[in-house]
């Protein structure tokens, strides 16, 4: 019998795909560490970064609203069916120009009927006055009498007490014209306001009743329409309580509208309400911003990104913010604030230094001190879980440079 050989042509084939497996991984392990290096080198690379010129700017932002600066709610005084109007949206009004009519015919009424009493309460003292004037007689001729006992004195107290009495009720008449008249100027001032005017110029932007509604004056005032001057505007921009405080009035202020963020509008802070809105337990207060409107693009009721310019410089030494080390406190003096940063020498080798920044915004900060142009410097790439607790400058909300 032949003896079976030891390696069999299938134990050969399976150390070949053994070695080739062996072989395919040991190329694919090269591959990986050879990108590793080259990734980590360009990493190390691109984390410096060179000091240069540039602008910068510090802000505040917030979102707000625009309204007109001048305007005027267009209200009945009087209760009455709404009869005409005189005018339409987007109509421009001048001062003075009838807007609106509402149904006079109550109110000529009662201006009539108050002339009626008038008239009549004259009429009656005309009648009383004559009735004083007979009674001043009489008792005149009473007196003369009354000396020799022609009549007795009964007759002369009674023609005494006719004659004071018919002018108390002439008074009594007089008073009560003062009463109609009061009454029918107030009537008249009613049925004045059954036509109402413009009492300013400007655009009518809201229109809320329509002809034919029923206003009622009794409860509140209805407001008919809204007038509104708009060539100039008013921004009400909400900020958080934590920016209200670097804000004064007259500060420079630039915002963008929704579909036009290409154009800056400019304009200072006007005022800063000092009652806040609490919107979801978040304190918001109120500035208001005027700007010119003479080309009419900006509309009430547009919603802005508003930028309050605490601070900007041009053509300054600038460094990102990443590069910024750890904030020191102890070191800040009247050239900014201190911080550490790493530096890159010519060598390459990396040491420590203590810098002054000023202006400083989410990716940039003005240096004022320690640094020069073309400075080199090691950007902090710190994780999150390493930056713990370290003391740093969270700067203001702002847009990019």
């Amino acid at each position: 019998m032949q003896a079976k050989p030891f390696i069999t042509r299938r134990h050969l084939y399976w150390l070949a795909g053994l070695l080739a497996v062996l072989m395919t991984a040991g190329a694919a392990l090269r591959f990986y560490f050879q990108k590793e290096t080259e990734s980590a080198q360009a990493a190390m690379k691109e984390s410096i970064v060179e000091i240069a010129y540039g602008d910068i700017e510090e802000n505040v932002t917030a979102q707000g609203k625009l309204e007109p600066k001048e305007y005027v709610d267009i209200g009945a005084q009087v209760t009455g069916q709404l009869q005409k109007l005189f005018v339409e949206i987007g109509d421009v009004v001048k001062t003075g120009q009838q807007l609106a009519q509402i149904d006079p015919r109550i109110y000529a009424a009662r201006v009539q009927a108050d002339e009626a009493s008038i008239n009549n309460l004259k009429a009656q003292l005309v009648q009383q006055e004559a009735l004083i004037l007979f009674a001043d007689r009489q008792y005149a001729r009473n007196r003369k009498l009354y000396p020799t006992k022609a009549v007795s004195q009964e007759t002369l107290q009674n023609s005494e007490s006719n004659s004071k009495a018919a002018l108390a009720v002439a008074d009594s008449i007089r008073a009560q014209i003062q009463q109609v008249e009061s009454t029918l100027a107030g009537d008249r001032t009613n049925l004045g306001y059954t036509k109402i005017f413009a009492s300013m110029d400007g655009t009518v932007v809201q229109q809320t009743a329509r002809e034919g509604q029923t206003l009622n004056a009794n409860q509140q005032t209805p407001n008919i329409m809204q007038l509104a001057k708009l060539d100039k505007m008013t921004v009400r921009s909400q900020t958080a309580e934590a920016d209200i405080m670097r804000i004064k009035v007259g500060m420079p202020v630039y915002f963008t509208t929704l579909g036009s963020d290409q154009r800056r509008w400019q304009g200072v802070v006007r005022q800063i309400l000092p009652t806040p809105e609490v919107v979801n337990n978040v304190v918001l207060y109120n500035v208001l911003v005027d700007v010119d409107n003479e080309d009419g693009q900006l509309m009430s009721g547009m919603s802005a990104q508003v930028f309050f310019v605490l601070g900007e410089a041009r053509h300054v030494p600038v460094i990102p913010v990443n590069a910024l080390g750890k904030r020191l406190h102890d070191q800040d003096s009247g050239k900014g604030r201190a911080y550490q940063v790493k530096t890159v020498e010519a060598d390459n080798r990396v040491s420590e230094k203590v810098i002054h920044v000023g202006l400083q915004n989410r990716r940039f900060a003005e240096i004022r001190d320690g640094l020069s142009v073309g400075d080199r410097v090691r950007l902090t790439l710190a994780s999150p879980k390493n930056n713990r607790g370290r003391d740093s400058y969270r700067p203001p909300s702002m847009p990019r440079i």
